[in-house]
């Protein structure tokens, strides 16, 4: 009866013991509020709307963090974003290396926007396909990992779009027919200024559940097709870069407005570094630097053509390539800001160039080396921000330093 006694008074003080040390033993890996467990792991198994209602209890308040001073990046797949089981992979990265930022993917070239909206004209548009579930809660989690977290928009690459508005969409040359690219893409015209309202909603809407940037790629007229049986409704009285540098003004002006303190980014041709004209495609260097926080080049070596810098296979050397573009980057961003009638300082453009680096092979197998040698190319003219693309997800962790 003394030993029933003795284990039933010790069980007793030990879960006395446990309840009274639980808040501080989850404090540093969770949040608490409203008397709700905030954290990756219990949002995996207990998510049940991407605006943040876990289990119907309590809604996430959206957080925000700071750009970090040398913004270092690694691109995630909204399929990847999905699965908590496939993106502990790539999160452990961010825990364990010197990565901290995340570019996942919010609207791609389907055209299909990845998490829940809320926003009634936003909404109408039908465009939600809710691939990330628990997209708040996701990005709470990040944020309470210290991790920056960029949205990235395909922009004018619309399958869906073009399906819903065809009058908005590039043509073929006489009009009658929407165009489509080599991979059966279709585009809306860069003109088409209706468009460019819905890209601010969805920039708005996903500032609103959390993230801290948003990166618009695609931002160009199309290349990748038969060029010859092709027409612009919207925009073919007027130049291309005229028409995307007013786009670019357009997209800054308003989202300047209405979310202030939304970082806004675009991506840009590598070869824009380089080339003065706008390649057919309406992007020029100069053009798009004043409107963006920052510019991000795709200097990946793969993709310049045969004989640059007088190279016979320019992904063969990583290094030179990358200095080669982003010194070139830089040169340009001095004379901008030398020519500026507000005489603004030479950094100001210099400080928004963040290249996309690659972390992936065409012609030549890149690891480590390859790697580390881009990064290196980036620091040497003077920069310390860069986002790592692979459109696998499966990213070098030797070519990453540890935390």
């Amino acid at each position: 009866m003394n030993r029933t006694l003795l284990i039933l008074a010790f069980t007793t003080l030990f879960f006395s013991v446990i309840f009274a040390l639980m808040p501080k033993i989850l404090s540093a890996h969770y949040v608490f509020k409203a008397g709700t467990l905030v954290g990756d792991a219990f949002f995996s198994l207990h998510s049940n709307s991407a605006r943040g209602t876990v289990s119907g209890i309590a809604t996430v308040t959206p957080t925000h963090v700071s750009t970090p001073g040398s913004v270092k990046g690694i691109y995630m797949t909204s399929w990847i974003a999905s699965a908590p089981s496939l993106r502990a992979r790539l999160v452990h990265l961010l825990d364990t290396t010197e990565a901290n930022t995340v570019v996942i993917d919010i609207k791609d070239y389907s055209g299909k926007i990845v998490f829940q909206v809320t926003n009634p004209k936003l909404k109408a548009y039908g465009s939600e396909e809710v691939r990330v579930k628990d997209m708040p809660e996701f990005i709470a989690s990040l944020h309470q990992r210290g991790v920056y977290v960029i949205g990235r928009v395909a922009v004018f690459q619309d399958k869906y779009f073009v399906t819903r508005r065809p009058d908005l969409a590039v043509k073929n040359e006489t009009g009658s027919a929407v165009w489509k690219d080599h991979k059966g893409i279709s585009w809306i015209d860069v003109g088409a200024r209706e468009y460019w309202d819905y890209i601010i909603l969805l920039a708005e809407e996903s500032h609103k559940i959390g993230f801290d940037e948003i990166n618009f790629d695609y931002v160009r007229f199309p290349s990748d097709g038969n060029m010859k049986d092709i027409s612009f409704p919207w925009s073919s009285t007027t130049p291309k870069a005229t028409v995307l540098k007013n786009f670019f003004s357009y997209l800054h002006d308003h989202l300047a407005t209405l979310t202030p303190d939304l970082k806004i980014s675009a991506d840009l041709f590598g070869m824009t570094t380089t080339v003065i004209d706008d390649m057919g495609i309406g992007q020029v260097l100069e053009n798009a630097l004043p409107y963006f926080d920052f510019i991000d080049p795709m200097v990946y070596p793969s993709h310049y053509p045969t004989t640059f810098m007088g190279y016979k296979n320019p992904e063969q050397y990583p290094y030179e390539v990358v200095k080669f573009a982003m010194q070139s980057a830089v040169e340009r961003a001095h004379a901008l800001a030398s020519s500026s009638p507000d005489h603004i300082s030479l950094n100001t453009y210099t400080t928004k160039l963040r290249p996309w680096l690659q972390d992936f092979g065409l012609k030549v197998t890149y690891g480590q080396r390859e790697v580390r040698a881009q990064i290196k190319a980036t620091n040497e003219v003077g920069l310390s921000s860069w986002l790592l693309w692979s459109a696998s997800n499966n990213y070098t962790k030797g070519g990453l330093e540890s935390k």
